[in-house]
């Protein structure tokens, strides 16, 4: 595995570890807030949280812009996040919640990453080999035991098919977002934030729902910066550079991270389907870590911006800049065909 795929894929599984824990966590502020206030707070403390810190990064002495802005073009994109996401998805799971066990949901969510990986390969033509699909079902395998309640009941009706369409449009929001993965992840999760944010507020006003205190509402706001935020800033960087599939797959070892967190919190001790299911995602983690992909392509002339430098080996166009200093500007890409590992990148979304 080459140094910028590690990368990456740390990425993926710190954004796992960090949206894991906003279950657990979430938990805790549940007894003072209501669901739909309390799904608004943390997407507005994701959206509002990244607004801040883009802010006071930009006052730093000698700061410099080297991530790509969003244009017109990439409007689509966002709106199109936002809208199955973060408005779509979580009121189809609300409603579905209602007449859906708990094991039930809690098993079928897991099909956000397959939702992903299907969407990515068939509507994206995003490359999947054997392999991934096999890290997929060992991960989702592994995070179906963590979450399986045996004693509750297991039913398949409306309200569960409701749970299956939430998954999908989270993977429709996962394949919106790989497809703007170049632009600055700061302004994507921004928009994100703050859009579904707002509209959950006017959901829960409209639902009459109670509003705690603001040490509460603070509290899960911060909990959203981390969780919702920084940890859907680290799945556009992964995304870059492994694709969604891949990414997705990392990003479904979240339940192991919200377990192990709540055995800390709550102090659970682990049962032996906890280790059993920590197996699997090691294996399908060493799958994903350990895949190689080579082979002779050909890269099309084609034009696009996003942050990078000119010491590597697809961008040696000649300007004013220094060789190992990112920056980001509007390049084109002169067609050029040659062989070396690569992943689903930015710049490998050939059709195989």
């Amino acid at each position: 595995m080459n140094n910028l795929k590690f990368y990456s894929a740390l990425q993926a599984l710190l954004a796992a570890l960090l949206f894991g824990a906003s279950a657990p966590l979430a938990k805790l502020f549940l007894g003072e807030i209501d669901p739909i206030p309390l799904a608004s707070c943390l997407y507005l403390g994701s959206g509002i949280g990244l607004l801040l810190y883009r802010l006071v990064n930009r006052l730093k002495k000698g700061y410099t812009e080297a991530e790509a802005k969003i244009h017109i073009n990439d409007v689509k994109w966002i709106l199109g996040a936002v809208a199955a996401g973060g408005v779509a998805a979580p009121i189809v799971l609300m409603y579905s919640l209602r007449n859906t066990p708990a094991s039930t949901a809690s098993l079928l969510l897991n099909f956000e990453c397959v939702a992903t990986t299907l969407i990515a390969a068939v509507a994206f033509k995003e490359a999947i080999g054997k392999r991934i699909w096999f890290a997929i079902v060992f991960i989702t395998s592994a995070s179906s035991i963590l979450t399986w309640d045996f004693s509750g009941e297991w039913g398949l009706s409306i309200g569960a098919l409701g749970v299956l369409l939430a998954c999908i449009l989270w993977g429709m929001d996962n394949n919106f977002t790989r497809m703007i993965s170049a632009k600055d992840p700061l302004i994507i999760v921004t928009i994100k934030g703050i859009g579904a944010g707002c509209v959950s507020l006017i959901l829960a006003n409209l639902a009459g729902s109670h509003f705690p205190d603001l040490k509460i509402i603070m509290g899960a706001m911060l909990l959203g910066f981390f969780s919702y935020g920084l940890s859907i800033v680290l799945f556009i960087f992964a995304m870059r550079h492994l694709g969604a599939s891949r990414t997705s797959a990392f990003l479904g070892t979240a339940p192991f991270a919200g377990a192990l967190l709540s055995f800390l919190l709550f102090q659970e001790l682990p049962n032996t389907l906890f280790y059993a299911a920590s197996l699997l995602m090691i294996v399908g983690a060493a799958l994903i870590f350990g895949e190689e992909h080579e082979h002779k392509h050909i890269h099309h002339s084609f034009k696009h911006e996003h942050k990078h430098r000119h010491d590597d080996d697809h961008h040696n166009h000649d300007h004013l800049h220094r060789a190992g200093l990112e920056h980001s500007h509007e390049h084109t890409h002169e067609t050029i065909e040659h062989s070396h590992g690569h992943t689903p990148d930015i710049h490998h979304r050939h059709v195989h």
